[in-house]
């Protein structure tokens, strides 16, 4: 596939980008280098390699799926300026 500079201002009025006359020249021979690269990355024969999310093999960590109370209200209001029974005291806003 080759791109010229129509498809380049094309491109960038879609993407709402200013391109000049000299920019979209120089995106012209820019975008044809990546897009001959992606070709030459379809001639790669992948058949036989499992798809893979990183490059060192790895296994994530678990932890037991349990509810538990943390028993920290007093330690979570500790820092707070009026508290009541391990709950927060805030002035009325609303009469």
């Amino acid at each position: 596939m080759s791109v010229d500079i129509a498809t380049v201002k094309r491109v960038a009025r879609l993407a709402r980008i200013a391109v000049s006359d000299e920019d979209a020249d120089r995106m012209t021979g820019e975008l044809n280098a990546i897009l001959g690269f992606v070709e030459q990355l379809n001639e790669v024969d992948v058949a036989g390699v499992e798809p893979m999310t990183s490059v060192t093999p790895m296994a994530m960590k678990k932890r037991q799926d349990a509810v538990t109370d943390g028993d920290k209200a007093a330690d979570v209001v500790a820092n707070a300026p009026a508290s009541m029974e391990d709950f927060f005291l805030v002035p009325k806003v609303v009469e």
